[in-house]
């Protein structure tokens, strides 16, 4: 534990916010469904909170608006509100907390001695953004299951996708639109298995008394509008929300403020919302045949049977 004189503030501002969290393997669709869930009035799409120390404070990357996190104008006021302003020293420790506290490993029996520390941290950044609901579309299972232990008033999003396509995605190369660099590539196998751990652990969160709703992404680009206001009713986010900015299979984006994860978290206009099948034909027949092994219990639950549910 920290002493009392470093410990992250306290504040005395009730605790309002209410948290969607998104979960589920990188490559699943998570980026694009808080895109669309950020458009709804009084909901703030914050990207991936997990990685804001050392991607935003740390490094300076480029916050979704285009401008370097430091010169974010929303992300200063948040973290003044929150920290008295980001700092290195901030970050810092609550890295070490996450070391510590946030691994998949320990979901079943987690109850760190620094977790309500660690949980606070992410309350502070939610509740100083002054958005009536926020969104962190983390992914990481751990990282739910603290703030859920934690008592943090979040409803988890499981968002699926066919194991197949996402080992297909891993396995490409694209270059991240902050520095150029190729984004982290995986093999079928370590895909399929990071695929199975992450959504197996969060199976796990309803019976910690979690809200959780799960999505699949191929139900979503099948018929968005519809799949959205479903969603949104089960989140309390309005009796029917309207989606004007969904007509058929193209929605339009404004600005984001998001922290970190792929590519379309800097899109601003058009978008075509139709879903990516090239792993049908792309993906080798010794990869689907290894992801098939090594995911089959849930690949069935969740209705990925045929060559392209």
């Amino acid at each position: 534990m920290f002493d009392d004189a470093k410990a992250l503030p306290v504040t005395d501002r009730a605790t309002t916010t209410r948290v969607i969290y998104l979960g589920g393997l990188g490559r699943s669709g998570t980026t694009l469904l808080e895109r669309l869930l950020g458009e709804l009035p009084g909901v703030a799409a914050l990207g991936e909170v997990v990685h804001l120390w050392e991607r935003g404070v740390l490094a300076e990357e480029l916050c979704g608006c285009g401008v370097p996190f430091p010169a974010c104008a929303f992300w200063r006021q948040v973290g003044e509100r929150a920290f008295g302003g980001w700092t290195s020293w901030l970050a810092e420790q609550v890295l070490a907390l996450r070391r510590r506290v946030d691994r998949t490993r320990r979901i079943a029996r987690i109850g760190h001695r620094d977790l309500a520390e660690y949980a606070r941290a992410y309350q502070l950044i939610y509740d100083a953004t002054g958005a009536r609901v926020v969104i962190d579309s983390s992914k990481h299972a751990s990282l739910a299951c603290c703030l859920v232990t934690s008592g943090v008033d979040v409803c988890v999003v499981h968002m699926v996708r066919d194991p197949r396509a996402v080992a297909h995605s891993w396995s490409r190369t694209v270059e991240r639109p902050e520095d150029g660099r190729p984004m982290t590539r995986w093999g079928p196998a370590r895909t399929a298995m990071h695929w199975t751990a992450q959504n197996a652990a969060l199976e796990l969160l309803a019976g910690r008394g979690a809200c959780v709703t799960t999505v699949r992404y191929e139900d979503l680009l099948a018929a968005p509008e519809r799949t959205l206001k479903v969603l949104a009713h089960e989140l309390g986010l309005g009796a029917g929300p309207e989606f004007p900015f969904v007509k058929g299979r193209t929605a339009w984006l404004g600005p984001s403020h998001t922290v970190s994860g792929n590519p379309m978290r800097f899109h601003v206009g058009r978008v075509e919302l139709r879903r990516d099948d090239s792993w049908v034909r792309g993906l080798p027949d010794g990869d689907r045949r290894l992801v098939n092994a090594l995911t089959w219990p849930l690949r069935a639950r969740y209705g990925y049977w045929g060559s392209a549910a």
